[in-house]
């Protein structure tokens, strides 16, 4: 495992990390709201290091990642765009594939929305909700899974903000991870700070579908039959818009169905790389 430092958009530092095969296609991993890299751990210390250059970072204001205190440096769509683009640029990542899960698929659309898809393989979406705000739109795609914690999980009081994040952690769920886990999950979650996360929710109503109706890359929808987060219609509505996309939908899985259910997500990616890649 090697450990970098990525400079972002406006001069944020990204901690970046990377395993695996130097010479092996990239996919790249890009977490979700109140998360961390170790999330994909599943995946980075798994049989795929054998094979592909794996790469994970933290998002701004997430984990070892800078932390801004401005609320723009959450809600400009363009900066998150200029993340990605300089983890690619700067590390050197030839045509990678990209995956999201659930906020990291909006950080993924706004760099193909900034950037296009020129330099991408394809995207994996994961539990990702396609509209951004508090809308009657977004709803169809957002449960109450997010909703139902929401407001704890903002709040400056740390006791109620723990309750949420413990609550939103098992939301995620559909089926039974680790122990171990489950621990840390919980754990990198309360680490995010509380700005960050109520920040990253002000953005002005967004819907991607326009976005990514147009890629000419393959796309792989990933979505858990039992999330209460990003809703499995979510998954179904992509794949309705996107002509080169398909869905893997996991049985009584949750919204990470990367950690309930690895070795077949793990074999998915693969397949999904090597078929995406030049």
């Amino acid at each position: 495992m090697e450990i970098s430092t990525v400079t972002g958009g406006n001069g944020v530092n990204l901690h970046v990390r990377e395993w695996g095969n130097k010479n092996g296609k990239p996919i790249l991993f890009v977490h979700g709201w109140s998360q961390h890299h170790l999330a994909f751990h599943r995946q980075v210390e798994s049989d795929l290091a054998n094979e592909f250059r794996l790469v994970a970072f933290d998002l701004r204001g997430h984990g070892m990642s800078d932390a801004p205190t401005e609320v723009e440096a959450y809600t400009d769509g363009d900066l998150w765009a200029a993340d990605i683009a300089a983890i690619i640029e700067q590390l050197g990542l030839v045509n990678p594939l990209l995956v999201g899960w659930s906020f990291g698929g909006f950080v993924i659309s706004d760099y193909l929305r900034v950037h296009g898809d020129a330099k991408i393989a394809g995207v994996n979406y994961v539990g990702w909700g396609v509209i951004m705000g508090n809308t009657e739109e977004e709803l169809r795609f957002v449960g109450r899974g997010f909703h139902d914690y929401y407001q704890g999980a903002i709040s400056k009081d740390v006791p109620t903000a723990i309750k949420a994040l413990r609550g939103f952690v098992h939301a995620c769920l559909g089926k039974a991870i680790p122990q171990d886990d489950l621990e840390t999950m919980i754990a990198f979650n309360v680490m995010v700070p509380q700005f960050t996360r109520w920040a990253m929710t002000l953005r002005e109503a967004i819907d991607f579908t326009p976005v990514i109706s147009e890629l000419s890359v393959p796309i792989l929808a990933s979505y858990g039959t039992k999330d209460t987060v990003a809703l499995p219609i979510a998954g179904e509505h992509i794949v309705n818009v996107c002509k080169n996309a398909t869905s893997s939908f996991y049985e009584g899985a949750g919204h990470a169905p990367f950690l309930e259910e690895p070795e077949r997500f793990n074999q998915e990616l693969a397949n999904f790389t090597r078929q995406a890649q030049p």
